[in-house]
């Protein structure tokens, strides 16, 4: 494994921010055509039967120990249920930028729940001082229209979903010797699994209108790129170059919901949103650690000999 990447591994990384930061653009489309559960129930299912047709062409062998179906279902939970829906919900009130904005506060919430739940990470002085960055970034683009506003509650969701993954991210860390490719692909069933007696139950989907030819590209673009593509894509990444560098999609995601938002759906880019992303941005960099130490190790700059002085040694 590779502590360095090299322009092929940036290009995957680009795209792979790309198709995550198109979810955010494809809940967006969404919200105005399927019900919450639903949307999660289509993206999980249709991704998880798409990406068990491509393990299984590809020979990966699929298997799991029974006594990790409980882990797994709680995983499923975390990682899938409660934040797709969450989200779907929150962007029937604010912009695809604004939800994957908030979506970057992932990292923070996993250092606080990691350190202060779980107990398996230490609370650095750097860690927190990135946790308190990323709280700053969030008020700078909530604003004070949240508290007078009527899209706070889609901020709210979406912050919600966004601790969600906090807890999931370190939850899955528990859970040894399975590959990623089934953890991904037992996350995806036990997911949809979870969520059809609630779709069937509360929303009626066979009531519900057709979605329009948006609504199902977009179904089909959430599914199939935004998870089954996405995560051979991550796979691929994470053996290539570990899951530090691998972390520094959380800087490109909203970003490209952004441009993406911005490109297909006319939203308006604000400078607080800006504002409040470089703030984020900042904050998972403390965490990270890694620009602070190549700061550190930077050599310092040789002054210029004063003319007629010896240069010094």
């Amino acid at each position: 494994m590779r502590q360095t990447m090299n322009g092929g591994d940036w290009l995957r990384l680009g795209v792979l921010s790309v198709l995550w930061g198109g979810s955010f653009l494809f809940y967006r489309v969404l919200a105005g055509e399927l019900p919450p559960l639903t949307t999660s129930f289509g993206r999980v299912a249709i991704g998880g039967l798409t990406l068990l047709a491509i393990l299984r062409a590809r020979g990966v062998k699929l298997e799991v120990r029974r006594a990790q179906v409980p882990q797994f279902a709680v995983l499923a939970l975390l990682n899938n249920v409660i934040p797709f829906t969450l989200f779907v919900w929150g962007e029937q009130r604010v912009s695809s930028g604004t939800a994957a904005i908030l979506n970057a506060m992932t990292p923070l919430f996993t250092v606080l729940v990691a350190g202060l739940v779980w107990r398996s990470e230490v609370l650095t002085r750097a860690r927190l001082c990135g946790v308190a960055f990323g709280f700053a970034g969030v008020a700078v683009l909530v604003g004070p229209q949240a508290l007078v506003g009527q899209d706070w509650l889609g901020q709210a969701a979406c912050l919600l979903a966004a601790l969600s993954y906090g807890f999931g991210v370190p939850f899955g860390r528990r859970i040894i010797g399975v590959s990623a490719a089934n953890m991904a692909l037992v996350q995806l069933v036990t997911s949809s699994v979870l969520l059809l007696p609630w779709v069937l139950a509360l929303e009626h989907p066979w009531t519900v209108a057709a979605p329009s030819l948006a609504g199902w590209a977009s179904l089909l673009g959430i599914a199939v790129l935004s998870t089954s593509f996405a995560y051979l894509l991550f796979f691929d990444l994470l053996a290539r170059v570990g899951a530090g560098n691998l972390s520094l999609v959380t800087f490109l995601v909203p970003g490209s919901a952004l441009l993406l938002g911005w490109a297909v759906l006319g939203e308006t880019v604000a400078w607080s949103a800006l504002a409040g992303l470089a703030l984020i941005g900042t904050g998972f960099a403390a965490i990270d650690g890694r620009l602070l130490a190549a700061i550190r190790r930077a050599p310092a700059p040789v002054p210029r000999p004063v003319s007629g002085a010896p240069p010094p040694r």
